[in-house]
């Protein structure tokens, strides 16, 4: 979809915020990954990486570039990174954060940082990041708004914003699918219909281009400039 066209018309086919999505507690989400952890890689692995591979290669790190990857989790996608690039990875899930420590060793990636951190409420300073990736964590984090807020505070102005996620779907029958499993967010660790206006719509944020990803493209990539 053109640039020009997104920034009249951010979101095309908004979807309401469903009625029964709650926030999830951050323990429940720390709970829920620390779980997932050991069969992360697994079970995500495969059908995650060419959703992870479009995201490095829009954002297109260049030499000395500042890029923080937010859930960083087991760390998939770090060996995509250029390495002329200095790539700081976050996580709520320690036990996410130590399979990603060791994929550092085993890849070598010196250009690597991680730290348990809330995405929420980062510690960084004020436009510290040239470029930041979240992928598979709107959905995660108890208040996606808090987390948009929080990115564009440590991302320099006209810096580049993408997210890899998925929507609520628009065919009516896998909707409501969706809606259902909302009462299990707690549980499975992320909301199933979190509705694309959350990001779209978010304040201070310059679409610049959304397009399917991954298998039966089922997930979203949107590119945003951070307006300040």
């Amino acid at each position: 979809m053109p640039a020009e066209d997104l920034a009249l018309n951010p979101d095309p086919s908004p979807l309401s915020v469903p009625a029964r999505q709650k926030h999830i507690p951050l323990a429940k989400v720390r709970s829920a990954y620390g779980r997932w952890a050991p069969v992360y890689d697994e079970l995500f692995g495969a059908c995650f990486k060419p959703g992870q591979r479009r995201a490095v290669e829009v954002l297109a790190g260049q030499p000395g570039d500042r890029i923080l990857e937010v859930g960083v989790g087991t760390g998939l996608a770090l060996p995509l990174w250029p390495r002329h690039t200095e790539v700081t990875g976050i996580d709520i899930s320690e036990r996410m954060l130590q399979r990603a420590e060791r994929l550092c060793k085993r890849h070598r990636l010196k250009h690597v940082k991680l730290r348990v951190l809330d995405a929420q409420a980062t510690d960084f300073p004020d436009n510290h990041f040239d470029k930041i990736a979240a992928m598979y964590v709107v959905s995660v984090v108890p208040h996606a708004p808090a987390l948009l807020t929080e990115m564009r505070r440590i991302c320099k102005p006209g810096g580049r914003i993408v997210i890899v996620n998925h929507f609520a779907h628009p065919h009516p029958f896998i909707n409501g699918c969706e809606r259902l499993l909302a009462d299990y967010a707690a549980l499975l660790g992320f909301h199933t219909a979190m509705p694309t206006a959350v990001v779209t719509k978010s304040p201070g944020l310059r679409i610049l281009r959304t397009e399917a990803v991954n298998w039966g493209g089922y997930w979203t990539l949107i590119e945003a400039e951070n307006l300040k």
